[in-house]
């Protein structure tokens, strides 16, 4: 009977030697899907391998949110100008708070265009279970590849408005206003990576809490735009009164927003001691997010 199961196996595969190669071939995986047992299987590495389905969710991002539209790319200019007009002629000239002496269009666009993109990160990335919820439910992918794209597709925007900025930025220095860039302009590529992490961090938190606890969904719009007025956008840090400043610099978002405008215009309140409280909250905040983000989208499908 061996003999004849013998003969059986050459005759379908040809030879024993093609057997075993196609059995070895059958072991040679592109991908092993394996369930996530601890709170640190974390497979970041995943992301890398799927570096094009992030890009290709960036577009989407990006395009998404002009398609359809009559002004198009255009929204993404006027939505800090208006925002800088407003705050210019309530806070500037009938509020009368100080700009430690900036023009006061530049003061508070340099405010909004560093505010936007944490704003825009953290409100975006703050729906990310909800929203693709029946992408989720059908292929497997690293869940995580969906908020770093709105991350990075948000620094497009970012990149769009700072031009805007650029624009009225050199208009006052060649007029001879009194902003004084400075050294500090190399910290940019830091503050945004800090920024960036803050708003991840934050909203996959969010996030993850939304799959549970609807109610943050509501919240979320409505807290952000409450965060911003305990940062210095609308006025510096220098006119609070020293006994309540710590209040405002509990915020990780103060350094790095006083940080962008002086390195910009010159004043502004800046430690290295603030901005190490700003990094070590960031690294806090997306080892939170990243470990609850991953816990809860093994079984979030069964709530959302």
């Amino acid at each position: 009977m061996s003999e004849h199961g013998t003969t059986l196996n050459i005759e379908k595969f040809g030879s024993a030697s093609e057997a075993k190669a196609l059995s070895a071939e059958a072991d040679d995986w592109t991908l092993i899907i394996r369930p996530q047992t601890g709170w640190f299987d974390l497979h970041l590495a995943d992301l890398w391998r799927y570096r094009d389905l992030v890009t290709m969710f960036v577009r989407r991002d990006f395009v998404s949110f002009y398609k359809q539209t009559v002004l198009g790319p255009l929204w993404f200019v006027l939505q800090p100008l208006l925002t800088t007009l407003t705050f210019t002629i309530i806070f500037g000239n009938l509020a009368k708070i100080s700009t430690d002496g900036l023009p006061k269009i530049l003061f508070y666009m340099s405010g909004i265009t560093a505010w936007n993109y944490f704003g825009e990160c953290l409100t975006k990335t703050s729906d990310t279970f909800n929203a693709n919820a029946s992408i989720f439910g059908k292929v497997y992918f690293p869940r995580l590849s969906v908020p770093i794209s709105i991350v990075i597709s948000n620094l497009i925007k970012f990149a769009i408005q700072f031009g805007l900025f650029l624009v009225f930025y050199f208009y006052f220095l060649f007029r001879g206003s009194n902003i004084q860039p400075n050294s500090m302009l190399l910290m940019l590529p830091v503050l945004l990576l800090l920024m960036a992490g803050l708003g991840l961090g934050s909203g996959i938190i969010v996030s993850s809490l939304t799959t549970r606890y609807r109610d943050l969904r509501f919240l979320v719009q409505f807290g952000t735009q409450l965060l911003m007025y305990s940062t210095p956008v609308i006025f510096p840090l220098s006119s609070i009164p020293e006994q309540y400043r710590w209040i405002m610099i509990a915020n990780p978002m103060t350094p790095l927003i006083e940080t962008f405008r002086y390195a910009f215009l010159g004043t502004g309140t800046v430690s290295w001691g603030m901005l190490g409280y700003s990094a070590v909250a960031t690294l806090v905040i997306m080892t939170v997010g990243i470990l609850l983000f991953n816990r809860v989208e093994k079984t979030f499908m069964d709530t959302v």
